[in-house]
């Protein structure tokens, strides 16, 4: 499950990377945590939306959702034509050792920004998970789907069905991430934009 991501890519360069006609604001930046709120692109561009969706059932908020079971789950099913990306630079994972938990930070092994699948309900942003890539599945059973740019285009694409793009929700190609174990946390927002 992916419980925390990192942003710190300058909001010029995540308009670049996205296309984006204006540079995004008012998203959390450095790690980020349910419920703060997250940068997400959908066909009428970036805005900031809460990470967790609200639910009847539950004290806390959902903040991923299974791929595998996306069009059986009631929560879920009303969102798939609602699909956003959710950018990061990085999101951490616990690796368990015995009673230890040791952190790490996984990212693209050649640097450079991603894009998570996400669902909205307009307000509320989950990222979707699915089963992790080999050379991570050591660390956790599951991950964030990370979309390939030409996945991106078409998950954000409304015109879609879901049937289409359900494909897209897949573990990255063996190697395109890296893991550091044990990382500090990021710099403040004021070290990287000062």
């Amino acid at each position: 499950m992916c419980s925390r991501f990192e942003i710190n890519s300058r909001p010029r360069d995540l308009a670049r990377r996205f296309g984006l006609a204006a540079e995004p604001a008012g998203f959390a930046s450095g790690e980020v945590l349910p419920t703060d709120p997250a940068l997400t692109i959908d066909p009428d561009g970036a805005r900031a939306q809460r990470w967790g969706l609200p639910v009847e059932w539950g004290s806390k908020p959902l903040i991923n959702a299974r791929a595998e079971t996306l069009t059986e789950k009631p929560t879920f099913r009303p969102l798939l034509d609602k699909r956003c990306l959710v950018p990061a630079d990085a999101y951490f994972e616990w690796r368990r050792d015995g009673a230890r938990r040791l952190k790490n930070r996984i990212a693209p092994a050649d640097g450079g920004i991603m894009a998570f699948a996400g669902l909205t309900d307009g307000q509320n942003v989950v990222i979707v998970t699915c089963a992790p890539a080999a050379g991570i599945a050591h660390i956790h059973n599951r991950m964030p789907v990370i979309l390939t740019p030409v996945g991106e285009s078409g998950w954000r694409d409304a015109a879609l069905p879901f049937a289409e793009v359900a494909p897209l929700l897949s573990p990255t190609a063996d190697g395109f991430l890296a893991a550091a174990e044990d990382v500090p946390p990021p710099p403040a927002q004021g070290d990287l934009f000062g």
